[in-house]
């Protein structure tokens, strides 16, 4: 009598703790219903809109969004345009990099964004190898053309490691990789900023921005050990593959955001006109 009591409070324990864990789940807002039926863009006053029906597409301040570049407004408009029954915000990349370089909520400058990426170059990841044998050959093989390219580039010197303890990277080499970096504006700053956080890389968002690599090759680099590890253990398909899908959209968006502010005026003119 006693053992049934206990198991009915265990089970009133567990029906409470189920409770509060739909009730929690339940308290997520629903995303919001697609309220429109096609998007467009429109000129005004020097600056592109981009429209949803009637309305203008605001920033999340509430401010319209006003775009001096035409490719990203119909960047912005196919974006919303390919959203269906709900409005998935979270796979909206290019639409999230303008609402972040027009309102700039951390108030970052170009300087200080240019300091972020260097600082990422100490712990990039494809300057760490594996004391695993096995490993650290496949690393040597994939990474090294890719750092002996990048050294070439800006005519520096930067050596791997498998000590934990970090890479030394001259000052001489960080002032060259600077200066490189200070040559994009301000806007394409929040597109680099997005790559390295994806990548964990500054070394391969470079590449990709210089075309050296594409954003897949860059993406499988950059989980180059998983790829591993899963090759052994096996993969789930569908986790591995939505991660990596979802990873290679990011870095996409963010190297399209950085091309864009970087194009001459002639070239974004040519372009928009192949997507009217």
């Amino acid at each position: 009598m006693v053992t049934f009591i206990r198991q009915c409070a265990r089970g009133r324990t567990f029906l409470g703790l189920f409770k509060e864990i739909k009730q929690q789940q339940r308290s997520y807002p629903a995303p919001p219903k697609r309220f429109y039926k096609k998007t467009g863009i429109i000129y005004s006053d020097g600056t592109y809109e981009v429209t949803l029906d009637h309305r203008k597409l605001k920033t999340p301040k509430g401010n319209v969004m006003k775009l001096d570049k035409e490719m990203l407004a119909l960047a912005v408009a196919a974006e919303w345009d390919a959203q269906k029954g709900e409005i998935q915000q979270s796979t909206m990349h290019i639409t999230s990099l303008c609402n972040t370089a027009l309102e700039n909520p951390n108030n970052i400058t170009k300087p200080e964004a240019v300091q972020t990426l260097l600082n990422y170059l100490e712990n990039d990841a494809i300057l760490f190898f594996s004391h695993e044998e096995e490993m650290h050959a496949l690393q040597q093989k994939e990474w090294d053309p890719v750092i002996k390219w990048f050294c070439e580039r800006f005519k520096v010197s930067i050596q791997p490691t498998r000590d934990l303890g970090g890479v030394e990277i001259p000052v001489t080499t960080k002032e060259i990789i600077r200066k490189h970096l200070l040559s994009y504006d301000l806007a394409s700053m929040h597109g680099f900023l997005l790559a390295v956080e994806c990548l964990k890389s500054l070394i391969l968002t470079i590449c990709c921005i210089d075309h050296k690599l594409n954003v897949t090759q860059a993406v499988l680099l950059s989980r180059l050990e998983e790829e591993y590890q899963t090759g052994h253990w096996g993969r789930v398909e569908w986790a591995h593959d939505i991660a990596q899908a979802d990873l290679q959209a990011r870095v996409a968006a963010a190297v399209m955001f950085v091309h864009i502010n970087s194009m001459s005026e002639e070239t974004k003119t040519l372009l928009a006109s192949k997507f009217r």
